[in-house]
């Protein structure tokens, strides 16, 4: 292990090992490939980060990461060192200024899987697993699910007495396979997401964002540096085309578009689709990003007979019907409104419509969201569900928001959800073809306007400001 006191100086480091230990599985493997036959098990192994203290001395308590529950060593594996480069500079000099502590870099025990050290879009090649001298798990190391879960974000790793405490929120064998999913899900490479995340279940809001930020693109003016689409499609600002990337034939289950800017604060849009499933799956993916915050503007059932079609809805509680994160996070557990967010959605629906005090109220309402799983709860017999929405007070319901937002507290990422009243199901409006796609028209292009401008006021926030304390619990990673 060396030690470093420069937190620049020891993420190259990471990136030297890292870089160096990759490349030698990929080339070990297409020497295999060529016929060479290893006498034992080819190996390479994770970068580590270690830190220890021997204090109780209290950090800065306005902050809620950049401090440790107590002595101890503190340790986490690293995947991917140049893509998280300024997460993990930003992690280790709040460290080192809190606790004048060295930072250690070295090699860990853990084996890197031969699959994970081929990223951005390239893999073991399933056909060449039969002209292999012998069984790929006799020469390579394999990904593990022993070693890739949610224990650590799920408070439920219990370590044993003596062994090093968690310093990160996730471990590498977990990183790189969310990463590797995302590329599956999103058609984008992960390279491409930005802090900003917003969250859609329908494609006219996918359709809007590409529509304007190709305009941007073109006109040369923007703070963005690019726009990118599925296959990693990339138009570069000045130009009015995709100049690199793979124009796909299908989109994929959750496509991803990217508003680039140079330090990865730009606007990241996800087609999620419609359901809690969709929600959870993209979401846990997205968490080992360490977005700065996650938004789901999308469309509801208003259950006031008050609320008129187009109306937004800011939620600010959530009633947890969609069941798939029970077991990861329990129904007793509150999801609290984080300020933050909610200021700068309401101040986004007062700055794009004009309206503001008691006149915004008139197409604002803040409330309790309810998420279901059943898309079809209107043909089950109304009764039980209907007390339920008014006992909770609900003014909205929907199929992903409690879901994303579940997931935002769980993985400590600041989550909101303002969205639109589209039917009224329990007041005779349904959501009929015709007068939906009218409705889409008029409404999309003011709620996505009203997301990207919360989304950059959240920007201009200090990442010290946005993430919450009301996230970390009493026994919690130093990293954010």
């Amino acid at each position: 292990m060396t030690s470093f006191r420069d937190a620049e100086a020891a993420v190259d480091r990471l990136i030297e090992i890292y870089a160096r230990n990759t490349a030698f599985l990929r080339s070990s493997f297409e020497a295999v490939v060529q016929g060479a036959v290893p006498e034992g098990r080819i190996r390479a192994y994770y970068p580590l980060i270690r830190v220890s203290t021997d204090t109780h001395g209290r950090a800065d308590s306005r902050l809620s990461y950049g401090q440790f529950s107590g002595p101890g060593v503190y340790e986490t594996t690293v995947s991917r060192p140049e893509l998280f480069r300024t997460y993990l500079v930003d992690q280790l000099t709040v460290i080192i200024r809190n606790y004048d502590a060295p930072i250690e870099i070295g090699e860990s025990s853990l084996p890197i899987p031969l699959h994970f050290a081929f990223y951005e879009g390239a893999y073991v090649e399933g056909a060449l697993m039969d002209t292999l001298p012998r069984p790929l798990r006799d020469m390579f190391d394999v990904p593990d699910l022993a070693v890739t879960d949610d224990a650590i974000v799920n408070g439920t790793l219990d370590p044993k007495i003596g062994d090093p405490l968690p310093l990160a929120p996730f471990t590498a064998p977990r990183v790189d396979y969310s990463l590797h999913r995302l590329q599956h899900y999103t058609a984008t490479s992960p390279r491409f997401f930005q802090n900003f995340v917003l969250f859609t279940n329908y494609q006219f809001y996918v359709d809007e964002f590409a529509a304007r930020a190709r305009e941007m693109m073109a006109s040369g003016q923007s703070d963005y540096v690019a726009f990118v689409e599925p296959g990693n499609q990339v138009t570069p600002l000045g130009e009015a085309a995709p100049t690199e990337g793979e124009e796909l034939l299908r989109l994929p289950q959750m496509p991803a578009y990217h508003l680039v800017r140079d330090d990865h604060s730009g606007i990241t849009l996800v087609n999620i689709g419609v359901g809690p499933s969709n929600a959870k799956t993209i979401t846990d993916h997205v968490a080992v990003l360490r977005p700065h915050a996650w938004v789901m503007l999308g469309h509801c059932a208003g259950l006031r007979s008050s609320q008129a079609l187009g109306d937004y809805v800011l939620a600010h509680g959530y009633v947890r019907d969609d069941h798939v994160l029970d077991a990861d996070l329990p129904l007793w557990i509150p999801i609290p409104p984080l300020a933050e967010i909610q200021v700068a959605l309401e101040g986004s629906v007062a700055e794009v419509t004009g309206l503001k005090d008691l006149e915004l109220k008139r197409i604002m309402r803040t409330g309790t969201v309810a998420t279901i799983d059943n898309r079809n709860w209107e043909l089950r017999d109304q009764r039980e569900p209907v007390q339920r929405f008014s006992q909770s007070r609900a003014i909205g319901l929907d199929m992903e928001s409690a879901t994303i937002a579940a997931n935002g507290f769980r993985f400590r990422v600041p989550y909101g959800t303002l969205l639109c009243v589209s039917d009224k199901p329990l007041h005779g409006e349904l959501k009929l073809p015709g007068m939906a796609s009218a409705f889409y028209r008029r409404q999309v292009s003011q709620h996505l306007t009203i997301g990207i401008r919360a989304m950059e006021k959240l920007r201009d926030m200090a990442p010290e400001r946005l993430h919450s304390r009301k996230l970390r619990s009493f026994m919690e990673t130093a990293f954010q």
